[in-house]
């Protein structure tokens, strides 16, 4: 007796379809890399984050073949000049793959969550443990080369305590004096001034190679509003006398050479303005002093306005792929009667 076959669901197709769009992307980025890395420490890390997307890519070719799903266009060769120059510091390059496997840990828990159907589940299951592990060996290797950000050090509590007054949610007050920040509250500062600063190198890199006025101008924009972000956040951990991270040398080379497509550059940054924004709702719901989580929120509606002028300009372009949906019923019924 055969087997009934169980179809893909909604959420599966979304998680399918955002898998390939960032593999077809990595396998290009991280493809170029390799091309011109020479640090031998950082070189099999890029490697293995290269083959990791490589092999999602097979797999996920495989699982459309026998679901007869309409493969993504993505990214090919044509969206990397391999011949151009050196664009990164090889410490960029761990970095980078080291944010993006943070990125990527948090994308598999949720597709995770969100696939029913077992070899989907197992497939991200998989990509998870993966880039679990592909972060710890980047930081590791970081931790060993000194140019690892490890977050501030406060003194550990010797016994457990609770808010005794609702004065440890305020800090709108301008006239009054704020609360120190707690454990929870300077990790999220902490990260986002990291998460941003990969933002200011990746704009950088974007706005100078990209032969666009339009593409240099949204990139330099992106830059100042990371840049922007990062001041805001350095000056609270400041105001607490904790010091800000001490960032790697993730230089930029002086290349004005195209090395990406307009098109992919842009659908990186998206990618990063998604996860920023995650971040920043992620902060925002954690922290209990009321002036950080309004900044959150703040900053998270200027983040969204730069996404969409980006998706405007993809658009415009022809640029933004559009994810899988359902048909408009309505709209499918008023032609039929004409």
């Amino acid at each position: 007796m055969n087997e009934k076959k169980i179809y893909l669901t909604s959420a599966e197709i979304g998680c399918l379809w955002t898998s390939y769009m960032n593999d077809s992307m990595s396998k290009y980025i991280l493809g170029y890399m390799l091309k011109h890395l020479n640090d031998l420490d950082i070189r099999p890390a890029v490697q293995i984050a290269y083959d990791i997307a490589v092999g999602h890519l097979d797999q996920l070719l495989t699982i459309f073949e026998q679901e007869q799903y309409a493969v993504p266009h993505g990214f090919t060769e044509q969206d990397v000049n391999m011949e151009a120059p050196w664009l990164f510091s090889d410490v960029f390059c761990l970095t980078y793959v080291n944010h993006m496997a943070k990125v990527g840990m948090l994308a598999y828990s949720g597709f995770v969550s969100m696939s029913a159907r077992e070899d989907i589940r197992n497939f991200y299951t998989k990509g998870l443990v993966e880039a679990s592990t592909l972060y710890n060996q980047t930081t590791e290797i970081a931790i060993s080369k000194g140019v690892h950000s490890r977050h501030p050090y406060i003194e550990v509590p010797k016994e457990a305590d609770y808010v005794d007054s609702k004065k440890y949610l305020s800090g709108l007050n301008p006239f009054k004096n704020k609360r120190p920040l707690n454990a929870v509250e300077i990790s999220h500062l902490y990260m986002n001034v990291l998460t941003n600063s990969m933002g200011v190198k990746l704009s950088i890199s974007f706005a100078q190679t990209s032969p666009s006025k339009e593409i240099q101008d949204y990139m330099l924009r992106g830059k100042d509003i990371s840049s922007k972000h990062i001041q805001i956040f350095a000056d609270i951990l400041l105001e607490n006398d904790l010091a800000t991270p001490r960032l790697p040398d993730v230089s930029v080379s002086n290349s004005t050479t195209k090395t990406f497509s307009d098109k992919l550059m842009m659908f990186h940054m998206s990618l990063l303005s998604t996860a920023g924004t995650g971040n920043y709702a992620t902060a925002a719901a954690a922290s209990q002093r009321s002036d950080l989580a309004l900044n959150y929120e703040r900053l998270s509606l200027e983040i969204a306005q730069y996404a969409k002028d980006g998706a405007d300009i993809m658009i415009k372009h022809n640029w933004l792929e559009q994810p899988p949906g359902t048909k408009d019923r309505e709209k499918l019924a008023r032609k039929k009667e004409q």
